[in-house]
């Protein structure tokens, strides 16, 4: 399986520890084509990592237990969810929230995710 990881050098991790969560959020899930902000122990996350990777779709993923800030950002994901607790794959397409792991499956098997991989570029075929 493969993504893309992501690596910040130091004066960019260092900016982002004043963005307010939400901001960093925005700004990384606008950053590339799909965004996963995931759990690595997560077997839902791992799950919607394969679908993606399965589909010749490569996402940068966002590993919040690996994030010094991971906490403060899964905070900021629950809110624009709307759900407590936090929720964990959240995914973006094109910059736009789709949503966790149900929304996600519900536009896969509707046949509504391989257009919005397609608008986003992520997709070719």
């Amino acid at each position: 399986m493969q993504y893309g990881a992501t690596t910040e050098s130091w004066y960019v991790a260092a900016a982002t520890h004043a963005m307010d969560p939400l901001e960093r959020v925005e700004r990384l899930a606008s950053e590339n084509a799909v965004v996963i902000f995931s759990v690595s122990t997560c077997c839902m996350c791992h799950a919607v990592k394969r679908l993606f990777c399965g589909m010749g779709v490569h996402p940068t993923v966002h590993e919040l237990d690996m994030d010094p800030l991971g906490r403060d950002i899964e905070r900021a994901l629950a809110r624009l969810l709307g759900v407590v607790p936090p929720v964990v794959p959240v995914v973006f397409i094109g910059g736009k929230l789709i949503g966790a792991m149900d929304r996600v499956m519900a536009s896969h098997i509707n046949g509504s995710l391989v257009p919005l991989l397609k608008e986003a570029g992520a997709l070719w075929l």
